[in-house]
């Protein structure tokens, strides 16, 4: 029996029903064994060899699930016998309408998978099909319990950040969204969806280089910040042939053709030298040309060359140690986007830890289930806001006195951004919740 079944990695099975398609190679026996995690964006064209390479190690033998939305079967063989890494087999599962992601033979494949990899194509169907259901429940009891490995390009890429622009509408140019950052192709969504590691207040983009897509990225970080309170969005986008491929201890690895071929990854951030002001000093509205602080330079990114190795990387620990790339800054004027060489950045003061003054000061800290506010001048605090570490709003509270206590029960432990506002100023400290 056990030859017979050893046999079934020498052909492929192709499985039909009204609602979704399945491509199989390989072994039919689900072997189990302990993936090495992480995240592979893949910039939309070819795939990076390297890149893929190190997904299919991350999977440690195991087996490759393959999920979209339309195509057929170009993986299977690609990652069963053309890369040369061992695995159990390839599964590619075509989801041809939403009714697929309540058949119980595809939720038991993500149960089973030790690499699952989203494929290019449409990610509002992506979105559709998928949110809210078992599919992604199950696609993240695979990463936080099995540690399984997750990759995608092109629409694939799209959908594993935190944030991500849904296309609902269909795609939107740079210059649109530029001029317009609330045109009707513009959508952006941060609902609950994919929870993946490092990507936590992050937006991802794709097809970098073709065409630019610098400034919709930008446009889509402004409303990141003006629609969902992130005080602290970012971006990571590759262009066509570049791949970023994260390990589970926050290293970001980018491979690609250089120096053969001008290929980059972009990690993109907040100007740490003025943290939320950055933010605030943007003109974000429905029907007038973004500005976003052409005075602080609001963004500031990591521009990397990718090449075969992967011997460049980002940090998405402190998102400023990085080999092998060069700083820029980006801005927007009136609905243009501007780069500048930056040189070395140095972040003395992390905008996740202090903002502008730290003139306030807050008891105790670390906190149990609340604490006062304590001000240079000890005046009354016109408003209170809290963030977590991704950016994202969690708290507000106005007209805060001195000596009033403010209960953080309904915060989950962890480290926050508090930011007052008063006398004109806004000041901020980091605390932790216990």
């Amino acid at each position: 029996m056990k030859s017979f079944l050893l046999l079934t990695t020498l052909f492929s099975l192709t499985l039909s029903a009204q609602n979704y398609t399945s491509y199989f190679t390989g072994d039919i026996v689900d072997t189990i064994t302990e993936p090495a995690g992480g995240v592979c964006l893949m910039g939309g064209a070819t795939e990076d060899d390297n890149a893929m390479i190190w997904f299919l190690e991350q999977a440690n033998g195991g087996d490759v699930l393959v999920i979209r939305a339309s195509g057929s079967d170009g993986y299977n063989d690609y990652f069963f016998t053309d890369l040369g890494v061992t695995i159990n087999s390839v599964e590619s599962i075509v989801f041809n309408d939403a009714t697929a992601a309540d058949e119980p033979y595809i939720q038991q494949k993500i149960e089973q998978a030790e690499a699952i990899w989203m494929a290019g194509g449409d990610q509002w169907n992506y979105i559709s099909y998928w949110r809210d259901t078992p599919i992604d429940s199950l696609i993240n009891l695979g990463i936080s319990e099995r540690n399984i490995v997750v990759g995608g390009t092109s629409a694939g890429m799209a959908v594993l950040g935190e944030v991500y622009f849904t296309a609902e509408n269909g795609t939107v140019t740079s210059a649109t969204a530029l001029n317009n950052p609330y045109a009707a192709t513009v959508t952006i969504d941060s609902a609950d969806f994919l929870n993946v590691p490092y990507m936590e207040g992050v937006i991802t983009d794709t097809h970098y280089d073709n065409p630019d897509r610098r400034g919709r990225h930008l446009v889509f970080m402004a409303r990141q910040s003006q629609d969902f309170g992130y005080l602290f969005p970012k971006g990571i986008a590759c262009e066509e042939y570049v791949a970023v491929c994260v390990d589970t201890l926050g290293i970001a690895r980018v491979y690609g053709g250089y120096p053969t071929y001008d290929e980059q990854a972009y990690f993109i951030q907040i100007n740490c030298v003025f943290g939320s002001a950055s933010v605030e000093a943007q003109t974000c509205v429905a029907a007038t040309p973004l500005t976003w602080s052409t005075t602080h330079n609001a963004l500031m990114v990591y521009k990397i060359n990718g090449t075969s190795t992967g011997a460049n990387y980002f940090d998405l620990n402190d998102w400023q140690t990085g080999s092998g790339g060069s700083w820029q800054y980006w801005n927007a004027d009136n609905g243009v986007l501007n780069t500048i060489d930056a040189g070395t950045i140095n972040c003395a003061l992390s905008t996740e830890e202090e903002i502008l003054t730290n003139s306030v000061s807050i008891y105790p800290n670390p906190i149990n289930s609340s604490f006062t506010i304590a001000t240079s001048t000890n005046q009354l605090v016109d408003k209170v806001v809290i963030y977590d570490l991704t950016g994202r709003l969690v708290k507000t509270i106005f007209n805060v006195l001195p000596n009033q206590l403010i209960s953080v029960d309904d915060l989950k432990a962890g480290t926050y951004v508090l930011e007052c506002s008063y006398e004109g100023a806004i000041s901020a400290v980091r605390f932790v919740i216990n």
